[in-house]
């Protein structure tokens, strides 16, 4: 699974999940914290959609950390102030980066969080269309 897809799981999905999931390395591995917890701003791109050009929305506050096992680095971005979310995920990717056992076994329980996380987005739309007016019926 690419960085990309499994950080968005691990934000999306309850944050409990990247807690657990670091916690078993932190109980088997020692991890160097490189840069702990800080607060910055970035960029926000957006697509202008009639000419398709990329354009700079404003700024985001994120916290960022970034961690070493086994001589590998790993990094933790995330929205907001949340200093344990990003230390937590960048203890996970750095596990991904050196390739620990343990992260064969997270697979599934990524994909099962991920299929979670679908049928809760869906769940919600299908309350707001629920709610969605037809003009076409209205008598004017």
């Amino acid at each position: 699974m690419k960085r990309r897809r499994r950080t968005e799981i691990l934000v999306q999905a309850n944050t409990d999940l990247a807690k657990s999931l670091a916690y078993q390395i932190k109980q088997t591995y020692t991890y160097k914290e490189i840069v702990a917890p800080q607060y910055g701003l970035t960029m926000v791109k957006m697509r202008e959609s009639a000419k398709k050009s990329l354009f700079y929305i404003g700024e985001m506050l994120v916290t960022e950390a970034k961690v070493e096992i086994n001589e590998q680095i790993g990094i933790g971005v995330v929205q907001g102030m949340q200093d344990d979310l990003a230390t937590n995920l960048a203890i996970i990717d750095a596990a991904y980066n050196a390739q620990l056992p343990e992260t064969l076994a997270w697979e599934d329980v990524l994909l099962e969080a991920e299929a979670d996380i679908h049928h809760k987005r869906a769940k919600q739309q299908a309350e707001l269309m629920e709610t969605k007016v037809s003009f076409e019926t209205m008598d004017v």
